[in-house]
C-alpha cells in the first residue's frame, strides 16, 4: 500500500478536488490521481502484519543472558532450574494421581448405573443404542479400560454377542476423550491459550465421532469388523498369555491406594445380573483374603444324590455324604481413608470428585505457569523444532506417522489415553506443540490404548479368551479405519479444521465450552437412548428428520463460503432466521446478564454480611464504651 503524501510537497501536482469542484481539471487527460488518495485506503486501513491465532507465541527470553552472569549467578540459575524440574515432576505426578481418584470418583457416583444400564440386552442388540449406551458408561467410570471389561464379562457369560458388543465398544471409544476435554476447559484463562488448547483436545472428539458416523453404518450393513475379527482370531492359535505390564500403576498407586481403592467386581457382577451385588459397596473393605476349601458333611434325599466319588452312608433315616465347600477369610484391612467410614457411596464419590478436581484444576495451573518459565530463549526454540519441524522434502510425510508411533508408544507405557492426552493438552494450550502435531500423537495414542487391552484379553482364561481377544481387535481395527478414513490425505483431515472452528467459537463465547461438554457427552447420548428405549419406529421417526436438517444446514454453509453463487439469493445467508437460530450475540447477552446477577447477588449477600459483621462490631464496641463509662463514674 502506497504512503499518505502530505498536501503541498510537490508544487506540481495539486490533489484532485473531492467535492466536485475541479472536475473539469481533475478527469482532464493530463490529470494524475496517485494512489495514495484512494479513500478506501484512507478510510479502512488494513493492518500489514495481521497475527494469526492458531500461530504458535514465541516464547522470549526476559531474563539476563548465561554469558553475563558471574559463577554465584550460574551457580543459581542451576539450583533454580532443577528445583523447577523436580516440582514440575511432582505436580505431573499429582496430576496424573488425580486423574486416577477422579475415576474412582465417578464410579462410585455412577457405577452401579452403569452397570444396571448393561443389563438391558434388548436394547444393546439396537447397534445405535449401544454406542450411546458406550459413551455413556464410559463417561460414568472415567476408564473405557473398565466399560471394555464390562462388556468382556457380559459377552463371556453368553448375555452379550459380539456382534452386539461391537457398537460399545465404539461409544467406548468417544466417551474416553471427555477426560482431556475438562483439563482444556481448565485453561480458560487466557483466550488464546484456551484457543489452542480446547481445540487439542476437542480434536480427539471430532476424529471418534466422525469414525463412528462413517463406520458404525458400515458395519451395521456388512459387519466388516466383526468378520474381520473373528477371521484373524481363527486364523491363529492363540493361547494365553501374561497381563500387560501395568507400569503407571507402580509409580500412582503408592499415593491412590491410601485415598481409595475399589471393587470394580461388583460394576461387573450387576451387569451380568447378579442380585447379591446390587447390596454390596464398592469400596474396598479387606485387601488380603484367602480361600479355604474343605470337606462338609451334608444331608442328600437319597443315595443317587451323593457326590461322585466321595463317601456316601445312611444314618438313621438320613442319606449323608459330603462335598467341598469354599470359603473366604478376611485377613488385612485395607489402609485407604475411607475403610472405616460408614458413608454410602454416593457421598464418598461426590467428596472425592470434589477434591481430584481441585488437585486437577490446582496442578494444571501451576504446570502451565512452571512451563511458561522453563520453556524460554534456547531451550522453547530447540523443544518447538524437535515436535514441530518435519522431516527434509522427500520424507516430510514420514512425520506424523512417526508422531503416531511416538503417541501409541507413550500411551503403551502409561497404559491409559486419557493421561497421555491431558498430558499434552496443556502443551497445545501454551504453544510448545501445534494442533498439527497433536493430532497424530492423538491417533497414536488410540491405538496404544487398545494394545493394552489385546495384551491384556490374551491373559484371559481359555473360556473367555476367543471372546476378549476378538473384542479388543474390533477396537483395535476400528482406529485403524479410522486413521485410514482422516488422515493420510492432507484434504481429509478435516478433525484438525472442526477442532480449529470450535476453538475460535470457545475463545470467542468461553461459556460454549461447557454447554459443548454437557450437549455432546451427555444430553446428546441421553436423548438417543431414550429414543432407542421407544422402539425402532420412534428412533427413526425422529432422528431422520434431524440428520436431514442437520446435512442440509452443513452442505449450504459450505456452499455459502465457497460458491455461494450457486445458492438462490435467500439461502445465500442466514439472516432471513431469528438471530438466535443463527449467531451466539444474544445468548451471550443472556448468558453475561445471568452471571451479572447471580454476581451481584452474591456480591449484596457478601456485603450484607459484611455489613452485619461491622455493626455488631460497632454495637460491641459502644457497649464496652458504656461499661466503662459506668465503671470510671462508680
Amino acid at each position: 500500500m502506497a504512503p499518505r503524501p502530505e498536501l503541498g510537497s510537490d508544487p506540481a501536482v495539486s490533489p484532485p478536488d473531492l467535492d466536485g469542484k475541479d472536475t473539469k481539471d481533475t478527469l482532464s487527460k493530463d490529470a494524475i490521481v496517485l494512489p495514495a488518495y484512494s479513500t478506501v485506503a484512507l478510510v479502512d486501513p488494513e493492518p500489514d502484519n495481521a497475527i494469526d491465532p492458531w500461530q504458535l507465541p514465541e516464547l522470549q527470553d526476559t531474563g539476563v543472558k548465561w554469558s553475563e552472569l558471574d559463577t554465584k549467578g550460574k551457580i543459581l540459575r542451576v539450583f533454580i532450574s532443577v528445583a523447577k524440574g523436580m516440582l514440575l515432576l511432582g505436580f505431573l505426578y499429582m496430576f496424573v494421581c488425580s486423574l486416577d481418584i477422579l475415576s474412582s470418583a465417578f464410579q462410585l457416583v455412577g457405577g452401579k448405573a452403569a452397570g444396571d444400564i448393561f443389563q438391558d440386552n434388548v436394547v444393546l442388540s439396537n447397534p445405535i443404542a449401544g454406542l450411546v449406551i458406550g459413551v455413556l458408561v464410559t463417561v460414568l467410570v472415567q476408564s473405557s479400560s473398565t466399560s471394555s471389561s464390562i462388556v468382556v464379562s457380559m459377552v463371556s457369560s453368553g448375555l452379550l454377542e459380539v456382534q452386539s458388543a461391537v457398537p460399545v465398544i465404539m461409544g467406548a471409544n468417544i466417551g474416553t476423550s471427555v477426560t482431556n476435554t475438562i483439563v482444556a476447559v481448565m485453561q480458560a484463562g487466557d483466550r488464546n491459550e484456551f484457543r489452542r488448547a480446547f481445540a487439542g483436545a476437542t480434536v480427539h472428539d471430532f476424529f471418534n465421532w466422525l469414525s463412528v458416523l462413517v463406520l458404525l453404518p458400515l458395519e451395521a450393513a456388512t459387519g466388516v469388523l466383526y468378520k474381520l475379527t473373528k477371521l484373524v482370531i481363527d486364523s491363529f492359535h492363540i493361547q494365553t498369555g501374561q497381563d500387560a505390564p501395568d507400569l503407571l500403576k507402580v509409580i500412582t498407586q503408592p499415593l491412590t491406594k491410601n485415598v481409595i481403592e475399589l471393587d470394580s467386581s461388583v460394576i461387573s457382577d450387576i451387569a451380568v445380573g447378579d442380585l447379591s451385588a446390587r447390596n454390596k459397596s464398592l469400596i474396598k473393605t479387606w485387601c488380603k483374603k484367602e480361600k479355604i476349601t474343605s470337606l462338609v458333611n451334608i444331608t442328600v434325599p437319597g443315595e443317587a444324590n451323593c457326590t461322585i466319588g466321595a463317601p456316601c452312608w445312611v444314618e438313621g433315616n438320613e442319606t449323608w455324604t459330603q462335598v467341598n465347600v469354599t470359603e473366604t477369610i478376611n485377613i488385612a484391612k485395607c489402609k485407604h481413608l475411607f475403610v472405616n467410614a460408614n458413608l454410602p457411596d454416593l457421598a464418598v464419590g461426590l467428596i472425592l470428585l470434589a477434591l481430584s478436581l481441585l488437585v486437577l484444576c490446582t496442578c494444571l495451573i501451576l504446570i502451565v505457569k512452571l512451563l511458561n518459565s522453563m520453556l524460554k530463549g534456547q531451550v522453547a526454540v530447540v523443544i518447538k523444532k524437535v515436535l514441530n519441524t518435519d522431516f527434509p522434502f522427500p520424507f516430510s510425510w514420514v512425520t506424523g506417522y512417526l508422531a503416531i508411533l511416538v503417541g501409541a508408544g507413550m500411551t503403551f507405557i502409561v497404559q491409559s489415553s486419557s493421561v497421555f492426552t491431558s498430558a499434552i493438552t496443556p502443551l497445545v494450550g501454551i504453544g510448545v506443540i501445534s494442533i498439527e502435531r497433536a493430532y497424530p500423537l492423538t491417533l497414536g495414542s488410540n491405538i496404544g490404548t487398545t494394545t493394552t487391552a489385546i495384551l491384556a484379553a490374551m491373559a484371559s482364561p481359555g473360556e473367555k479368551l476367543a471372546n476378549s481377544l476378538q473384542i479388543s481387535l474390533c477396537h483395535f481395527f476400528f482406529n485403524i479405519f479410522g486413521i485410514i478414513l482422516w488422515y493420510p490425505i492432507p484434504i481429509t483431515r478435516v478433525p484438525i479444521r472442526l477442532a480449529k472452528a470450535l476453538g475460535d467459537r470457545t475463545a470467542k463465547y468461553r461459556w460454549f465450552a461447557i454447554v459443548y461438554l454437557i450437549l455432546c457427552f451427555f444430553v446428546l447420548p441421553v436423548l438417543v437412548l431414550g429414543l432407542s428405549l421407544a422402539g425402532w419406529q420412534v428412533l427413526v421417526g425422529v432422528g431422520v428428520p434431524v440428520l436431514t436438517v442437520v446435512v442440509f444446514v452443513v452442505v449450504v454453509n459450505i456452499m455459502q463460503s465457497r460458491c455461494s453463487h450457486c445458492l438462490c439469493p435467500a439461502l445465500r445467508s442466514w439472516d432471513f432466521l431469528p438471530k438466535p437460530l443463527h449467531s451466539l450475540k444474544p445468548w451471550d447477552r443472556i448468558v453475561t446478564k445471568v452471571l451479572g446477577f447471580c454476581g451481584a447477588r452474591c456480591c449484596c449477600c457478601c456485603k450484607c454480611c459484611k455489613k452485619g459483621e461491622v455493626d455488631a462490631l460497632l454495637g460491641l464496641h459502644s457497649l464496652h464504651t458504656h461499661h466503662t463509662s459506668v465503671l470510671c463514674l462508680l
